[in-house]
């Protein structure tokens, strides 16, 4: 490396890495819209304290989250960067379609019911693969092609869930592995912590360290801030997009598996709006749609805002219609504090 770049990459290492790691992690808006997830579960306990403040409730929220919160890890480097991914939820739905049919091919009778671990591993190397060569091409199409993101990923959206229904004549793969069902889907460990929530926790973690810690990281937040600057400072923007692209397809094909180790089948037709689930649950968490702002924790606390005003509305016998009405009003809400936020910081 000469010395030159390296001069460049230590520049950009003290702007995007300057900060304290405790305000990195924490983001610019993630502590309003804790006090926002905060409120909903004090409401929600004042108003059914038996019912919703159980370990039974929040063990559901937890699980049910698990999924999208994997999806939505991608989805934070991806709009960090000033892009979007309209496609994870076909993406989840295809990589979850190419492992079951793989765990049946390799299962005697097609019956992969009783396929051992083997064969899950399998089927979970086809899940993760097929995942990552659809970033491959949304990754290529965005950052070589110069194909906006929007149409792109619009593009491999339809295309990857016209190929799930391909692969399997238009209906769900239903024989899975009893023992991954078992085990990942809705087995436990340390203490009862569900297996499929520590492998989303973790997923998390390691988004975190990525994101926050890592001149990985830091290089997203600079092509998000400002792409042209980003490239003149010698940060290789193309090869840059086409690893974060590359990365939300890979864990879109980690979430395939996870839901098909849940539900024991590919359930298609409940993933058919993960992708603005994800991209609402990241934007709510303060992660800006004009890009170089975001957090890890954010996304979490994104995530949970819909699970529990789901949750509370079903324990309180809320029509779900309401739920969609406040979610959409939390989602308004933060772009637009987003927005005076960016307002704020240029009149400077």
């Amino acid at each position: 490396m000469s010395a030159p770049t390296k001069e460049i990459q230590a520049t950009v290492d003290e702007e995007f890495g300057k900060r304290p790691l405790g305000k990195r992690l924490i983001g610019a808006n993630t502590f309003w819209i804790a006090l926002v997830l905060l409120a909903l579960i004090a409401v929600f306990t004042a108003i059914a304290p038996a019912e919703f403040a159980s370990l039974f409730t929040f063990q559901t929220l937890l699980i049910e989250t698990s999924v999208l919160l994997v999806l939505s890890v991608g989805m934070t480097f991806v709009i960090i960067t000033s892009g979007i991914d309209l496609s994870v939820g076909s993406v989840l739905i295809f990589s979850g379609m190419v492992a079951g049919k793989i765990m049946e091919a390799l299962s005697p009778g097609g019956d992969a019911s009783h396929a051992g671990w083997g064969v899950i591993t399998v089927g979970l190397v086809a899940a993760v693969v097929a995942g990552t060569i659809w970033g491959l091409i949304n990754g290529y199409l965005i950052a070589v092609a110069n194909i906006p993101p929007l149409i792109v990923t619009l593009g491999t959206m339809g295309a990857a869930l016209g190929a799930s229904y391909l692969l399997n004549g238009g209906s769900d793969v239903r024989s899975v592995p009893t023992e991954l069902n078992k085990t990942l889907g809705y087995g436990t460990s340390l203490g009862g912590i569900p297996n499929l929530v520590l492998v989303a926790v973790v997923i998390t973690l390691i988004g975190a360290w990525l994101l926050h810690t890592t001149r990985f990281g830091r290089y997203t937040f600079a092509v998000g801030s400002n792409a042209e600057a980003a490239r003149r400072s010698g940060i290789g923007v193309t090869k840059h997009l086409l690893k974060v692209y590359l990365l939300t397809g890979f864990l879109a094909g980690i979430a395939g598996f996870l839901s098909l180790a849940y539900y024991a089948s590919t359930t298609i037709s409940a993933h058919t709006n993960d992708n603005l689930n994800a991209i609402s649950a990241t934007v709510m968490g303060g992660t800006s749609l004009f890009g170089g702002v975001g957090s890890m924790l954010g996304t979490v606390i994104g995530v949970f805002i819909p699970a529990v005003l789901k949750k509370g509305f079903n324990i309180t016998h809320v029509q779900d219609f309401w739920q969609m009405i406040a979610v959409g009003a939390v989602l308004i809400a933060a772009v637009w504090f987003d927005q005076r936020r960016r307002r704020k910081r240029n009149s400077r």
